[in-house]
C-alpha cells in the first residue's frame, strides 16, 4: 500500500456498466494486454544461448538463466507493476503520460525547475516507448515466421517477404477498427498460453532437475562465474519483461483487477512453464539453442504452432499499434503534438481510435526495420534498451507522486524506489552494450519524437504568450462597448479565444471595421485538463459580461474528445441566450 493514493479511484476496479462482468473483461484483457509479453518465449531464451551476448547451454548456465528469468518476471511484473505501479491511476487511466499528469505542478523557483525536468522525463519515456513499439511488430512476426525454417530450410529465403506481407496487411486493416476482431483476440491468446504451457510441461517431465532454478543462488552463481559477460546476458533476459509498460498503459480499458487476475491465474504460470520447458529441452539437447521454442514441439505439431505463433504475434502487434494511436491522441490533447485526423472506429468505446498519419508512419518504419534487420535475432539486439529506460523513468516519477501528491513517508518510498531502481538500472545497463548492435534504433526514434513533442509544446507556449501579451483585455473591450454602443444586429456570434481574458482578434476586428456587434456574443475557450476525464457537470462554466456578451469556458480531460455543439447546448441550459 506504500505507493497507493490516499483515495482509490473507482475506475481502478471492476465497475458494472463501464467495464462489464469480470470473466469477459479478463478474457479481453488477455488478448489486448498480454500479447507483447506473451510472445516473448519465441525469442527470449534463444537470445540467452544463441544471441550476440549468449552463453553455452550447460547445466549451470541453463539453471542460472532460468533463475534470472523467473525472478525478473516476479520482481518486475508481479511486484512492481501489477502490485504497486498499477495503484497509480489517474482517474482510472494508466501509462507514463497519465503518470506525468499526476505530478504536482509548481511555478517558479527550484520546485518549478524540478517539475520541468520531471515532465521532460515523462516525455522521454513516452518517446522511448513509441520507438520500442515500432520494433515489436517486426520482431514478433519474424520470430513466428522463422519457425518455418525448423520444418524445412526451403522457407529460409521467404521469411522476410512473408513477414512484410503480413505487416502490410496488418496496417491495412487498422482503419476498420480493433472492435471488429477484439472478441477474437482473447480466446486465441487463451489457446496460445495453454499451448505453450503444454509444450513446456512435456519437457519439464523429461528433465525435472530444471526446477532447481527456483533457487535464487543459481542466479548469483551465474554472475560469479561469468562476471561482466553474465551481466551482458541480462540484455537478453530483459526480453521476458518487455510488455511491462503495456500492463500499466492499458489499465484504463479494463481496471487493475482483471489484469492482475489474468496475470496470476494464466499468463505467469504459462510463461514460467514454457521457459522452464525450453530450459529442460536444452539440458537434454544443447543443439536446440538455435530455436528452442519450436523444437519443443513434435514434428506433426510444428506447422500448426507456426500458424498459432503468427496469429499471437499479430495480436501483440495490434495491441502496440492501438496503443500508439491512443498515445498520439493524448499527446495532441496535452499540446505535445500537432492536430491530426483522429477517426473513431467504435460507437461503443471512446478509446478505440484510428490515426491515419500515425498508422502509415508506423507501417513504413516497421517494414523498413524488417527488411533492414532481416531476422528476429538481429532485432532482439535492438530490443530492450528503450523499454528499460522507460521502466527507470516510471520508478522515478512514481516515487515523486507518492511523496508529494499522496504524502507517503519519504524514507519508506525512497527505500522501495532504490530496490526497483537497482533492478531497472541493471537491466538498462545490460542493454547499453546493445547500442552498436542495433540498440541505437529505438534511441534515435525516441530522440526524434521527443524533439518533435517538446518543440511543438514550446512553440504553442510561445504563441500563446505572444497572443496574451497583444490581446485586448476583455474588460476593456466591454468598457469600450458600453461607452460607445455599436449597432447591434440580430443573431448569435461565437468567437473562439485561446485566452479567456483576452478579446478574440476576430471579435475586435469585426467591431472595428464592420462597426456592428451581434445581439448575443459568446467568447468560447476550450482547454484540456491534465486529468483523463472531466465530469460533464464541470466541463462548462459561464460568465455573463453584460450587454448580451458571455464568456464560456469549456474544459475536457486529455482522454476525452471536445464536443463544442454539445458544450454550447449545456451553456444555454446555464443561462446563455443561444439559438
Amino acid at each position: 500500500m506504500l505507493f497507493s493514493p490516499l483515495r482509490m479511484d473507482a475506475h481502478g476496479g471492476t465497475i458494472p456498466g463501464r467495464y462489464g462482468t469480470l470473466f469477459p473483461l479478463t478474457l479481453t484483457a488477455l488478448g489486448v494486454v498480454y500479447g507483447d509479453i506473451g510472445t516473448s518465449p519465441l525469442y527470449a531464451i534463444r537470445e540467452c544461448f544463441f544471441g550476440s551476448h549468449s552463453v553455452g547451454p550447460t547445466h549451470d548456465n541453463v539453471l542460472g538463466v532460468l533463475s534470472l528469468v523467473l525472478y525478473a518476471l516476479l520482481l518486475v511484473i508481479s511486484i512492481k507493476y501489477t502490485s504497486i505501479v498499477m495503484r497509480a491511476d489517474n482517474q482510472g487511466e494508466g501509462g507514463i503520460l497519465s503518470l506525468t499528469a499526476l505530478l504536482p505542478s509548481r511555478n517558479g523557483g527550484r520546485n518549478g525547475q524540478n517539475y520541468t525536468v520531471l515532465v521532460a522525463l515523462g516525455i522521454v519515456g513516452a518517446s522511448l516507448l513509441c520507438g520500442e513499439g515500432m520494433i515489436t511488430p517486426a520482431v514478433s512476426i519474424l520470430g513466428a515466421i522463422e519457425g518455418l525454417q525448423v520444418a524445412t530450410p526451403v522457407f529460409s529465403a521467404w521469411v522476410v517477404p512473408i513477414a512484410v506481407v503480413i505487416l502490410v496487411g496488418l496496417f491495412l486493416i487498422q482503419r476498420h477498427g480493433t472492435h471488429r476482431v477484439g472478441g477474437f483476440f482473447g480466446p486465441v491468446m487463451v489457446v496460445w498460453f495453454v499451448t505453450i504451457a503444454v509444450l513446456g510441461f512435456r519437457w519439464i517431465v523429461q528433465a525435472p532437475e530444471v526446477l532447481w532454478a527456483f533457487d535464487p543462488r543459481h542466479a548469483f552463481r551465474f554472475f560469479v562465474e561469468h562476471g561482466w559477460h553474465g551481466f551482458a546476458v541480462l540484455g537478453a533476459v530483459v526480453l521476458v519483461v518487455t510488455g511491462a509498460e503495456a500492463l500499466y498503459a492499458d489499465m484504463g480499458h479494463f481496471g487493475r483487477f482483471p489484469i492482475r487476475l489474468a496475470w496470476f491465474t494464466l499468463v505467469l504460470p504459462a510463461l514460467l512453464i514454457n521457459y522452464f520447458g525450453q530450459g529442460a529441452l536444452l539440458l537434454v539437447n544443447g543443439e536446440a539453442a538455435t530455436q528452442p521454442f519450436f523444437m519443443m514441439a513434435p514434428s506433426w505439431a510444428l506447422l500448426p504452432l507456426v500458424v498459432l505463433s503468427t496469429v499471437a504475434a499479430i495480436i501483440a502487434s495490434q495491441a502496440l499499434i492501438s496503443g500508439a494511436f491512443s498515445l498520439t491522441r493524448q499527446a495532441i490533447q496535452l499540446g505535445y503534438a500537432p492536430r491530426l485526423d483522429i477517426q473513431h472506429t467504435s460507437s461503443m468505446a471512446m478509446g478505440q481510435v484510428y490515426v491515419p498519419q500515425v498508422n502509415w508512419f508506423l507501417a513504413v518504419c516497421t517494414v523498413l526495420i524488417t527488411i533492414g534487420f532481416r531476422s528476429s535475432s538481429a532485432l532482439a539486439a535492438a530490443y530492450g534498451i528503450a523499454v528499460t529506460g522507460t521502466m527507470v523513468i516510471t520508478t522515478i516519477l512514481l516515487s515523486v507522486v507518492a511523496i508529494e501528491r499522496w504524502k507517503r513517508p519519504k524514507p519508506a518510498v525512497i527505500c522501495v524506489a532504490i530496490i526497483f531502481l537497482a533492478v531497472d538500472l541493471s537491466l538498462f545497463g545490460a542493454n547499453l552494450v546493445k547500442v552498436l548492435q542495433g540498440g541505437w534504433l529505438p534511441l534515435v526514434i525516441g530522440a526524434l519524437l521527443f524533439t518533435l513533442m517538446t518543440t511543438w509544446k514550446t512553440g504553442r507556449t510561445l504563441v500563446a504568450e505572444r497572443l496574451t501579451a497583444r490581446a485586448f483585455p476583455l474588460e476593456d473591450f466591454m468598457a469600450a462597448v458600453s461607452s460607445l454602443p455599436p449597432t447591434r444586429v440580430a443573431g448569435t456570434a461565437v468567437f473562439m479565444a485561446a485566452q479567456p481574458r483576452g478579446t478574440p482578434p476576430a471579435l475586435a476586428h469585426n467591431l472595428r471595421y464592420n462597426k456592428i456587434l451581434h445581439e448575443h456574443v459568446i467568447v468560447l475557450t476550450v482547454t484540456t485538463s491534465h486529468t483523463p476525464y472531466v465530469p460533464p457537470d464541470q466541463q462548462v462554466q459561464v460568465q455573463s459580461l453584460g450587454l448580451g456578451v458571455y464568456n464560456v469556458r469549456v474544459q475536457y480531460g486529455f482522454m476525452q474528445d471536445p464536443d463544442v455543439p454539445r458544450a454550447l447546448l449545456t451553456a444555454r441550459e446555464l443561462g446563455v441566450e443561444l439559438d
